[in-house]
C-alpha cells in the first residue's frame, strides 16, 4: 500500500464525521469518529514515522474518541439536550454533571482497549485463497472455521460447531502468515485482529494479562472476529518453576480467555502461527483444536509460486522451463522461491545500469502497457545495428524498454540463492506432526 493512504483515508473519515456532528446526525457522526480512529491507530503502527508524528495522531485519536463516547452517551440515554458539535466538542473537558458514559466505563480498560484498536487489519491484504499455491488441507480448514459458519449459520448447531482454535505450525517462509492474510482477505464483515506477542507484553507489572483479556473483549464486541497470533510460541511457551510471576499470568489469562470461561466465544476464531510448535505448553496446544502442518511446497505448488510471482512482470518462460525450475528447487520454502524471483527480476535492470550502447525498439507504453510504441530504448552490444551510444542516465523515464525475464536469469539466481531450510528443524517439526498434528 502506498505511503500516507491510510492516514488520508483517516482524515477524510474525520471530515465527514465532523460534517454529520455539526448537521446533529450523530449516529453516523460516531460511525465515522470511530471508523476514523481505527485507520489512525493503524496509519501509527504502518505508516506514521518519528515520535513527533505518532504523538500528534495519539492527541487527535483521544479527541475523537472523547467525543465518541459523548455522542454514544447522548445517544444510549436519548438526551433531548443537543450535544457540542465538531472539534470543540471533541476537545470539551469532561464534566463530572455530564452523565457521559465515561464515568461508566473504566478508564483502565477503555485505554488498553484503545492500545488495541491498531491491532484491527482495516484494510483488507487483497490475498485470495487461489493466491496461495498448495496448501489445500490448511485452505479447507479455515473456510470451516471462518467462510462456512458465517455464510450457513443454521448449519453449525448442536456438536457440530466451527472451529474456535487452529495453530498452523511449519518451517520458516512455508506460508503460515500468508495464509492468515488471505483469511484476513476472505472472512467478508468478519473482524481480523493481527496481534503478536510484542503488543500483549507490557513493561508494567500486571498489564499483559489485562491486554489479553481485552482482547478477547475486543474480538467479542466485534463477532465475528478472528484473532490472529503470530509467533505464538514467544508467548506461550511450557510453563515451568523457574519463570517469573508475570509470565505465569500471561499464560493463565490466556488460556482461560481461549476456553472462554464465564464469557461467550462463539463466532471468535484464534488463528495461531510458529515455527517452533514443540516449545508449547501443552495446555495451550490443546486450546487449539486443529493443529496444521504447513509443509516445504511440493513440486506443483513450487511451478506455481514461480508463475504467482511473475505474473505482473514481463518475461519468457514457457510450462516446461517452469516444471524444471520447480524439480530444480527441490527444498526450498515459498519465501525462498520469492527471493529467487526478485533476484532474477533485478537481472534486467543491472543489465541497464552497465550498459553504454542503446537501441530504439517497440513495445507497450511504460504510461500505458495497452498502447504500444516504437520510440523506447533497450541495452544493446555497441555492433548492433542502430546502436546509440549513451548510459542510463541519458535515458528518459518514459522512453526504457522493461526487458523480459529470462530462464537464464532464473538458473542464475537459483544457482545463488541457498535455501533456509534447517534440517534440525524438519526433524522436530515432522515429530511433532506424528504426534500432534495434521497434514496441511
Amino acid at each position: 500500500m502506498a505511503g500516507g493512504t491510510i492516514l488520508q483515508k483517516a482524515i477524510d473519515l474525520v471530515t465527514k464525521a465532523t460534517e454529520e456532528d455539526k448537521k446533529k446526525n450523530y449516529e453516523e457522526a460516531l460511525k465515522y469518529y470511530e471508523h476514523a480512529v481505527e485507520y489512525f491507530l493503524h496509519s501509527i503502527k504502518y505508516e506514521a514515522q518519528g515520535e513527533r508524528a505518532k504523538d500528534s495522531i495519539r492527541q487527535k485519536c483521544q479527541q475523537y474518541l472523547d467525543r465518541a463516547e459523548k455522542l454514544k452517551a447522548y445517544l444510549k440515554k436519548g438526551k433531548k439536550k443537543p450535544v457540542a458539535t465538531g472539534e470543540e466538542g471533541a476537545k470539551e473537558d469532561k464534566k463530572s454533571d455530564s452523565g457521559d458514559s465515561d464515568s461508566e466505563v473504566d478508564p483502565e480498560k477503555k485505554k488498553l482497549q484503545h492500545m488495541l484498536e491498531g491491532a484491527i487489519v482495516v484494510e483488507k491484504p487483497n490475498v485470495k485463497w487461489s493466491d496461495v499455491a498448495g496448501l489445500e488441507s490448511a485452505k479447507d480448514a479455515l473456510k470451516e472455521a471462518v467462510i462456512l459458519p458465517i455464510q450457513f449459520p443454521h448449519l453449525f448447531k448442536g456438536k457440530r460447531m466451527p472451529w474456535r482454535g487452529i495453530l498452523l505450525f511449519g518451517l520458516p517462509g512455508t506460508g503460515k502468515s500468508y495464509l492468515a492474510k488471505a483469511v484476513a482477505t476472505e472472512a467478508g464483515n468478519s473482524t481480523f485482529l493481527s496481534v503478536s506477542s510484542s503488543d500483549l507484553v507490557s513493561k508494567w507489572q500486571g498489564e499483559s494479562a489485562k491486554l489479553i483479556k481485552n482482547l478477547f473483549d475486543l474480538a467479542r464486541q466485534r463477532k465475528p472476529s478472528i484473532i490472529f497470533i503470530d509467533e505464538i510460541d514467544s508467548l506461550c511457551s511450557s510453563r515451568s518453576d523457574n519463570e517469573s510471576d508475570s509470565e505465569r499470568r500471561i499464560k493463565t489469562q490466556f488460556l482461560v480467555q481461549m476456553q472462554g470461561v464465564g464469557s461467550d466465544n462463539d463466532g471468535i476464531l484464534v488463528l495461531g502461527a510458529t515455527n517452533t510448535p514443540w516449545v508449547l505448553d501443552a495446555a495451550i496446544r490443546r486450546r487449539f483444536e486443529k493443529r496444521i502442518h504447513i509443509p516445504l511446497p511440493d513440486e506443483i505448488a513450487r511451478a506455481a509460486m514461480f508463475k504467482l510471482h511473475l505474473r505482473q512482470n514481463a518475461h519468457t518462460l514457457t510450462e516446461e522451463d517452469f516444471k524444471q525450475l520447480a524439480s530444480d528447487s527441490d527444498g526450498y520454502s515459498g519465501d525462498d522461491i520469492r527471493v529467487i524471483v526478485r533476484e532474477a527480476l533485478m537481472e534486467p535492470i543491472r543489465l541497464v545500469q552497465s550498459a553504454t550502447h542503446f537501441k530504439r525498439v517497440s513495445g507497450p507504453s511504460p504510461k500505458d502497457p495497452s498502447v504500444i510504441v516504437d520510440n523506447l530504448l533497450t541495452p544493446c552490444s555497441p555492433g548492433d545495428p542502430g546502436a546509440i551510444e549513451m548510459s542510463w542516465t541519458d535515458v528518459k523515464s518514459d522512453e526504457l524498454f522493461e526487458a523480459p525475464v529470462t530462464m537464464k536469469h532464473l538458473l542464475k539466481a537459483l544457482a545463488t540463492t541457498r535455501p533456509t531450510v534447517n534440517q534440525e528443524d524438519i526433524t522436530q517439526l515432522e515429530k511433532f506432526r506424528e504426534d500432534f498434528g495434521q497434514e496441511g
